[in-house]
């Protein structure tokens, strides 16, 4: 008799070897969850090295996700059940694993030379290592290469089968209907059929295999998400990237104008370049120059030639573009640069997430070089503010710079596309005719930005580069006229205040604690925020899109709280420019882990501060 336990909420884990499709199977069981209406949310974690060892620590490929029945906001402190292909991922991941969770193992690679790799003195499998786990130890090899013997493909190629056998296994345990996935095989394979059927065989052989076996005693169900909470509309399943690059398109397509994406490969920045390649049939001219400097040199060029153009990049780029992000802060040219940040200095960690760019965009060039500077919250808050930097970008003559992190750009949930008519309108401050007396540089009074100006219209020839000009456009060496024309740029920078939205804010307006987040870090403070409340802490939480400008009522928002809380996934750098900017007590709560803060952690933080700072008051 099977037991079948409801569930609000469960988090999965996948894990092996770099080869072993951990990513493609998390994904598929993700997309397979939102489709089953649930709330659904992804971490992908990569390893840095290409193809490294097989069996090594260093080359375990995790994917998590959390399957929800209601609104969910991280992918889980802890993983209720890990399918861990080798001894390498068992040892990597198992510490994530809460207790009495379910474990299960590719028994066939826990074989003495690779637990011995892994880091064990003897088979974890036949002590008391997993002696607090659920553990179901399989041979997943074996079964399959017995349920595609008939298939007429090498013992290698079977192998790679494996990863639709635990697939199978998890979608048995979890209630999933496998109909798409079995769809997406078909079409996937449609070249390769042989393929095709032995994956699919496979994804079977897992479920039946699941059915007959006395270890499988309990699955779990997981409600839809109430669909009266739910927005109507079109939904998509859609990860950061993805959506950075859809809220380009759009934002040109809304412009009517072309989009070039000048951009240099570089992790986890690359499926941007490459998922704008696939739209020539709208005009977008995805380029991958030769280096970061390259890159975003092409960029501007195509600004000023009337493109929406934007660049792509992570860390090390934004250190090498420093110079021609200056030079479009003086020509004053629309550019969006978007950072996918992650795990720094130098290479750091490539393939892990951060937040430690901040201060780089903000300050990280010479002479006074102020830009607009706003951050992603969630994989599809990206579609919203690459738009939104872009229309920012365009009605300012400035760049702007969009940081995301490589958690959001690989993670993934489900997206309701949105109206187009309903975001605001991109506003391009032309100039219909010129005269002699035409000044390429006198600003419109609301915004002071320049007019964009194409290359080649008669009487409206201007001179353009790095050197300082007056309003004329000629080139001057006027200590007043520097004076005057760095305050304009400044100001013009702070003109974008005016027509920032609210922030996202929950709780109490007034209090002793607000916890602040920015970029990715949003997902793990709401939740905390969420919990404290409903155990009786008073703390509130806003999230700060717009870091350069703030919002303009921040400092009121601000003086209504004690002490604020901000959290972050750096050594501590938003807490710079708010202590720069305000007169308030912070408090600090960074990590550099490569994975997002987890909930329980700024929990304790909270009230931790409020236990100690004002006990009895």
């Amino acid at each position: 008799m099977i037991k079948k336990l409801g569930l609000k909420n469960i988090v999965i884990r996948f894990a092996g070897d770099s080869g072993d499709g951990m990513q493609l199977t998390g994904e598929r069981l993700a997309k397979l969850s939102a489709i089953m209406g649930n709330d659904v949310l992804t971490l992908a974690d990569f390893p840095a090295e290409i193809r490294a060892p097989a069996g090594s620590l260093g080359g375990v490929s995790g994917y998590q996700l959390s399957i929800s029945a209601t609104q969910i906001y991280t992918t889980g402190d802890e993983v209720d059940i890990l399918v861990a292909m080798n001894p390498a991922a068992l040892k990597t991941n198992i510490k994530l694993v809460k207790k009495s969770g379910v474990v299960i193992v590719n028994s066939a690679a826990f074989v003495k030379k690779n637990y011995i790799k892994a880091g064990y003195k003897e088979n974890p499998l036949n002590n008391k290592y997993l002696a607090s786990y659920r553990t179901m130890s399989i041979d997943i090899s074996k079964l399959v290469r017995e349920a595609l013997k008939k298939l007429p493909l090498s013992t290698k190629e079977k192998e790679r089968c494996k990863n639709f056998f635990s697939l199978g296994i998890v979608c048995w345990l979890l209630n999933r209907n496998i109909n798409t996935t079995v769809e997406w095989i078909q079409k996937k394979f449609f070249k390769k059929k042989l393929i095709a059927e032995a994956n699919h065989t496979a994804l079977h052989a897992g479920i039946k295999y699941c059915e007959a076996n006395e270890l499988f005693n309990t699955s779990f169900s997981i409600k839809e998400i109430n669909k009266t909470t739910v927005l109507k509309g079109l939904y998509s399943y859609i990860n950061g990237n993805t959506a950075t690059a859809w809220g380009l398109i759009c934002a040109a397509q809304k412009a009517q104008r072309r989009l070039f994406l000048g951009s240099y490969p570089i992790t986890p920045a690359t499926n941007i370049l490459q998922e704008l390649a696939l739209y020539k049939n709208l005009k977008v001219i995805a380029y991958q120059a030769e280096d970061e400097i390259a890159g975003i040199g092409t960029s501007l060029g195509a600004s000023f030639a009337g493109a929406l153009a934007a660049t792509s990049t992570s860390g090390p780029g934004i250190a090498l573009k420093s110079e021609f992000i200056n030079l479009a802060v003086m020509t004053e040219l629309p550019l969006v640069i978007i950072d996918v940040q992650r795990g720094g200095p130098s290479t750091g960690l490539p393939t892990k997430t951060e937040q430690s760019d901040l201060l780089q965009v903000l300050w990280g060039r010479n002479g006074e070089s102020p830009i607009v500077v706003i951050a992603a919250k969630t994989p599809s808050d990206c579609f919203y503010c690459a738009y939104e930097a872009a229309r920012i970008a365009c009605k300012y003559m400035t760049p702007v710079v969009l940081l995301t992190d490589g958690y959001l750009a690989n993670g993934s949930e489900s997206w309701r596309i949105p109206d187009i008519d309903n975001l605001l309108p991109m506003e391009i401050n032309n100039v219909v005719k010129g005269d002699d007396n035409f000044q390429p540089y006198k600003r419109f009074s609301q915004t002071l930005s320049r007019p964009w100006i194409v290359p080649g219209i008669k009487h409206m020839e201007h001179r353009i580069g790095g050197l300082e000009k007056n309003e004329n456009g000629d080139v001057s060496s006027n200590g007043e006229n520097h004076h005057q024309m760095c305050y304009l740029r400044l100001q013009k920078i702070k003109n974008v205040a005016q027509e920032i939205p609210f922030p996202d804010f929950y709780g109490k307006e007034k209090g002793d604690l607000l916890l602040i987040s920015w970029g990715s870090s949003f997902g793990s403070v709401r939740q905390a925020t969420s919990n404290l409340i409903k155990i009786g802490v008073s703390v509130s939480h806003c999230h700060i899109t717009y870091i350069n400008p703030f919002f303009a009522g921040l400092n009121d928002l601000f003086s209504g709280f004690k002490t604020l809380l901000i959290v972050e996934n750096n050594l501590g750098q938003l807490v710079v420019k708010i202590r720069a900017e305000f007169s308030v007590h912070t408090v600090s709560l960074c990590e550099v882990r490569g994975r997002p803060i987890i909930v329980d952690k700024i929990m304790q933080k909270a009230k931790n501060i409020l236990n100690t700072t004002y006990k009895g008051k």
